[in-house]
């Protein structure tokens, strides 16, 4: 037990360091000092797919789960991103949003957090988990939710995207990417003017606070053997069934959310959602499934909303 303790007293100390400080980047952006930034990393496409010298049918953006801290994809969420430029070849995709920066500033490439890296990175998903919680904070929420919306906007231009074209846009999100996913499309449909945007998420983790009105449609993938995600379902008052007021009620009382039920997934690990080894009896892998899943809602989505 003595052992132990001091190890108790440093992830105790840590958390509360990490909530003093995980509103720092939202506060500075409120205030005018800091905007998102738009440039990639040396070499990184702003978008895979579909090539740019012609229109997509479509525009997919990945928001992954607390596992992402660089430009680059995550390896299980490039994963995902990989057979879903293999599936569905008439999109573009763009991974390189930052769903736990506002100002888009990786955590992978400050300084401090290479340190700590290398001596404890468990703290590194304990910032992304933070940033959740600040982005569905309700004195924080509409300052995060302008900072991605317009981040997402941002990358889109730099991918190809035209304003007022009116080429659908799905959001993708995985677990927390959902919470930031809900609160970026009013903002993306202002600067985009007005596209259809339908929002697809994967064990999607968020408050149920953020308006959906402007949204096509929610596909919610979720799983009985999902231990995280219905955690959220009880957590935050917005997502009860009680509060038949909140944005998240009316979007379901409006017929515009869609549950799909791909039981035996996990949230994480060996039989997660995205797994490219765990196989159902037909011989698909769950990656497999899913992926065929998102195609499908995303090119229903695209007969319906292209021009």
């Amino acid at each position: 037990m003595s052992g132990l303790l001091p190890w108790v007293l440093l992830v105790g100390l840590a958390l509360v360091v990490e909530a003093l400080l995980a509103r720092h980047e939202v506060l500075t952006y409120s205030i005018g000092l800091r905007t998102p930034a738009s440039t990639l990393t040396e070499g990184m496409p702003y978008a895979r797919g579909a090539l740019p010298d012609r229109p997509p049918d479509g525009y997919l953006v990945y928001l992954d789960g607390i596992g992402k801290r660089r430009f680059a994809d995550s390896r299980d969420g490039g994963q995902l991103v990989r057979a879903l430029i293999d599936a569905a070849p008439e999109l573009r995709i763009l991974g390189q949003v930052q769903p736990y920066s506002p100002l888009s500033h990786p955590l992978a490439d400050r300084r401090a957090w290479k340190f700590i890296r290398r001596r404890a990175g468990i703290l590194l998903f304990l910032h992304n988990v933070m940033q959740i919680f600040v982005a569905a904070d309700r004195r924080y929420r509409p300052f995060y939710n302008r900072a991605v919306g317009t981040q997402i906007a941002a990358q889109l231009q730099l991918a190809g995207y035209r304003p007022g074209s009116g080429i659908p846009i799905v959001l993708l999100s995985y677990s927390g990417g959902a919470q930031v996913a809900t609160g970026a499309v009013d903002r993306l449909r202002a600067d985009l003017l007005a596209p259809p945007v339908l929002l697809v998420a994967i064990g999607g983790f968020h408050n149920g606070a953020n308006d959906l009105a402007g949204i096509a449609h929610f596909h919610r993938i979720t799983s009985r053997s999902d231990r995280i995600e219905p955690v959220s379902t009880w957590l935050f008052p917005p997502r009860w069934r009680l509060w038949r007021t909140s944005p998240w009620n009316r979007a379901v009382r409006a017929g515009k959310v869609t549950v799909h039920w791909l039981d035996p997934s996990s949230h994480v690990g060996p039989h997660s959602y995205i797994s490219p080894d765990a196989r159902l009896p037909d011989g698909r892998t769950y990656l497999a499934r899913t992926t065929d899943l998102i195609v499908d809602v995303v090119r229903d989505f695209h007969m319906t909303h292209s021009r």
